[in-house]
């Protein structure tokens, strides 16, 4: 293990997946984070702490465990079957579900021309709109009794 190690993950007979954490972290900020990636106090091996429900997923819970505490900074030291770095997950198998044909047909669709729209839109800018004419007439004005001429 190398020096300033923060974490270690690995895999035990009778706990299932593990985690530990060294003297180079305060053991009350381990706890903390272990707690929060779901990881739970061995009672009776202090230090340890084994993932809640590994049934459920357990080794992709433990390779984001160590991803997110990675992410946030800490040497982490993980069996090779757990390191999200040195280890690809199982590609999931491909349901035929036709989302491929479908892509497919909508990407030939609008690339094809349709017989749904009008004219083919134009490059020219539009014609100006026209001035309309001088008014004939002339404004009426009309003076209010102080005689400032402002019309109503």
């Amino acid at each position: 293990m190398e020096p300033g190690t923060h974490f270690v993950f690995g895999t035990h007979k009778e706990h299932g997946f593990v985690a530990s954490f060294t003297s180079s972290m305060p053991s009350h900020l381990a706890q903390w984070f272990l707690l929060r990636e779901e990881f739970e106090p061995v009672p009776s091996q202090p230090g340890l702490f084994r993932l809640s429900e590994p049934e459920r997923d357990g080794p992709r819970r433990t390779r984001q465990a160590v991803h997110d505490l990675r992410r946030q900074g800490y040497a982490v030291h993980a069996d090779i079957a757990l390191d999200p770095a040195a280890s690809a997950s199982p590609p999931r198998p491909v349901l035929p579900n036709g989302l491929l044909e479908r892509r497919s047909r909508l990407a030939q669709a609008a690339a094809g021309r349709t017989t749904q729209r009008g004219t083919a839109p134009t490059t020219s800018p539009p014609p100006a709109r026209p001035i309309p004419p001088k008014p004939t007439y002339a404004p009426t004005v009309h003076l209010t009794a102080s005689g400032s001429g402002r019309s109503r």
